[in-house]
């Protein structure tokens, strides 16, 4: 079966710099992440960025703080109250337009940050609590202006389920890429959306029906047209966490590709295992694996080109806890 994971360019992710161990945070000190460098980090290639550093503020630097005013939010120093606001957007804006020439796949976020934190960051007010309702000034650039990257912080990557779905939108993304940046046709777009599919189904149903329909009017829409549709809802679809049941209807739905050729045995040992992981008694490399090894033994062509068995490298061990 083809590694479906691998795209025909490398896998290029952008990174806090202090999740790779890199000296730079404001006490001078840094919040490696072994899963990020260790694991995942084999797989792709890391692009580090670290505004606060990269626009001037050096290292050791004063704690900063995003803070209420009027109706906007301005980059606080904690202690001495100094405005880095003007200085860091300044930076921003150039650099995200810099990484949206990188072709990366997927950016990796430094929970909490005022610049990097991508969600539920501190804000705060006078003489009020802080509420945790921001978002760090680069990375609310960085998602405004490339809204199909696949983007999280590391902190939720701790969760099975988020750390599979960022993952397999990262190599989804990485193989988007690859389709469109050659010279494709509505004939290469088929066989993607053909390839996925099953993922689709197990994201969002009605992400797959749209997305079926969008590839059909293909001939009547413009290739940039069609390429911006295709690229927001494909990528959106695959923001949807791939639910149990909707995994379980996905294994079911490839039971009957099939059916004729498995014996009563193999068939109630492969819904066992499906049954198994409704009732969460296996993770769902279980009835995955057991349904590639029939895919495999009575060649079902249609279900081994489906990038479903296999959305990412295995060494990864996602699916052994979700």
């Amino acid at each position: 079966m083809n590694r479906a994971w691998l795209a025909q360019r490398p896998i290029r992710v952008g990174i806090s710099s202090c999740l790779l161990g890199e000296a730079v945070r404001f006490d001078g000190g840094h919040r490696r992440d072994a899963f990020l460098t260790d694991t995942f980090g084999r797989f792709v290639e890391w692009l580090p960025v670290c505004p606060e550093v990269e626009c001037g503020l050096g290292t050791p630097r004063e704690s900063m703080r995003l803070v209420r005013e009027g109706d906007g939010v301005r980059l606080v120093t904690v202690k001495t109250g100094v405005d880095r606001t003007d200085r860091l957007i300044r930076y921003a804006d150039d650099r995200v337009a810099q990484l949206a020439e990188q072709d990366l796949c997927g950016f990796v976020l430094k929970k909490d940050s005022p610049s990097c934190g991508m969600e539920r960051v501190k804000i705060y007010g006078r003489g009020t609590a802080p509420t945790k309702s921001g978002r760090g000034l680069f990375a609310a650039m960085l998602a405004d202006r490339c809204p199909d990257l696949p983007i999280e912080e590391e902190g939720r990557l701790s969760d099975p389920q988020l750390r599979d779905n960022f993952v397999e939108r990262v190599f989804a993304y990485g193989r988007l890429r690859a389709l469109f940046g050659g010279r494709w046709n509505q004939g290469a777009l088929v066989r993607f959306h053909t390839a996925h599919k099953l993922t689709l189904m197990a994201h969002s149903p009605a992400a797959y029906r749209e997305l079926g329909r969008l590839v059909a009017q293909g001939p009547s829409l413009g290739r940039h047209d069609l390429k911006r549709q295709y690229s927001q809802r494909f990528m959106g679809a695959l923001s949807n966490i791939a639910t149990r049941p909707r995994h379980a209807n996905v294994l079911q739905h490839m039971v009957g590709y099939i059916r004729e050729p498995l014996d009563r045995a193999s068939k109630a040992e492969l819904l066992g295992a499906i049954d198994d992981y409704v009732r969460e008694l296996v993770p769902l490399v279980v009835p995955i694996t057991l349904m590639r090894h029939h895919v495999r033994v009575h060649d079902a062509a249609y279900l081994a080109g489906q990038v479903y068995l296999e959305p990412h490298p295995k060494e990864l061990m996602l699916r052994n806890h979700v």
